[in-house]
């Protein structure tokens, strides 16, 4: 297993970091799995308050692994003030059996309101820094599925220590974040790289055959990897069988081989190619729509529909416009009302209303809700 330096934390993190959000079947299997992934050589373990029974799980995994070995990460949401927080934190010590964790994330910055509450005098932040002065936590972090300005503004804060964050190949909008969080010597740990990041595991033949002689996942995660300012992926096993196909991935961590750019370069020109002077360039200039409609990720899922053929993925992320609140906001395409507020701000001067009508007859089906929703 290869390790990078996290950051200003100065902990040596394995590439890949076990994710304890789906390894819900029962107890034997979240133990057995979190074992698995340290068996197989991670060391840093992730999990939640709002995961369900997460933190209780992994408290008893952490019964047969020695503690001085892993990195223990939990992740409480914004709260309204600090003693609130305080007691959540010490529900999750109680939880996990544990009187120590490394790396405690401030979970969901994903508007500036939670950002404000998060670093308000009296809030969240307040008691983190309290936790950490006694001794028992050892940095302060934030998790986000925030629009970048907001990304952006929480890691300007010069709070935090490290940033859990979406980036994958197809979907880079973040990558300035993880510019300034490099500026600023903060871990960067990528979350859900092989789920939001395209339903990896369960790839559609145009994007094996486009992408061999690696798999989706395993390009994924080279693309991922080769990026020096990455420091560790999030491994989000159900059971231990899941994690063989990742860690093929674990020391192949060097830059991007000639054949690997080929192919990158190849998967760049396909969208073009498909789908010509109709492809949105993610420019985000129109925004705001006065029906909240976020037009940049409906048009980039009818991309991915298109021009690589992740119509089950575009599907699953789509219907769940409405559904998500502030971890995925916005309502779907259907609610255009053809105002044409958004036309006269496109560069590309793309008819956006059509469009949107489009991916909306092309992907809308039965509403979808997030796996949790309780923070």
């Amino acid at each position: 297993m290869h390790f990078r330096r996290f950051g200003k934390t100065e902990e040596m993190l394995s590439v890949f970091s076990f994710g304890a959000m789906r390894y819900l079947e029962s107890d034997d299997n979240a133990v057995a799995t979190a074992l698995a992934a340290f068996d197989a050589g991670i060391n840093h373990l992730e999990t939640a308050r709002g995961y369900g029974e997460s933190e209780r799980m992994l408290g008893l995994a952490l019964k047969h692994i020695p503690r001085e070995k892993v990195y223990l990460e939990t992740k409480i949401g914004p709260t309204e003030t600090a003693d609130e927080f305080r007691r959540c934190l010490d529900e999750s010590f109680e939880r996990m059996g544990v009187d120590y964790i490394d790396n405690l994330a401030i979970h969901g910055i994903n508007t500036p309101e939670l950002l404000t509450q998060a670093v308000q005098p009296d809030g969240a932040l307040t008691a983190l820094e309290a936790a950490k002065s006694e001794g028992i936590i050892g940095h302060i972090g934030f998790s986000t599925h925030a629009p970048l300005d907001v990304i952006l503004a929480a890691i300007d804060t010069q709070a935090f220590e490290f940033v859990n964050l979406h980036y994958y190949y197809f979907n880079q909008r973040n990558y300035p974040a993880i510019q300034r969080a490099t500026e600023l010597d903060m871990g960067v740990f990528i979350i859900s790289p092989t789920d939001k990041g395209g339903q990896l595991y369960n790839p559609p033949d145009k994007l094996r055959r486009m992408m061999a002689p690696w798999t989706p996942l395993h390009f994924n995660h080279r693309f991922l990897l080769a990026n020096q300012d990455i420091h560790t992926l999030s491994l989000g096993a159900a059971k231990p069988g899941e994690l063989a196909e990742h860690l093929v991935v674990q020391n192949d961590t060097g830059w991007l081989t000639n054949e690997e750019k080929a192919s990158l370069a190849a998967l760049d020109a396909e969208p073009l190619r498909v789908l010509g002077s109709t492809l949105c360039t993610q420019c985000f200039d129109c925004l705001p729509c006065p029906e909240d409609i976020q037009i940049p990720e409906v048009l980039r899922l009818r991309t991915l529909v298109t021009a690589f053929d992740m119509l089950e993925f575009g599907k699953w992320r789509y219907n769940m416009f409405g559904e998500g609140g502030h971890w995925f906001p916005g309502q779907p395409a259907a609610k255009c009302t053809d105002c044409g507020d958004c036309l006269p701000r496109c560069p590309m001067k793309l008819d956006i209303p059509a469009l949107l009508r489009e991916t909306d007859a092309l992907i809308a089906g039965e509403p979808v809700k997030r796996l949790w929703n309780t923070e």
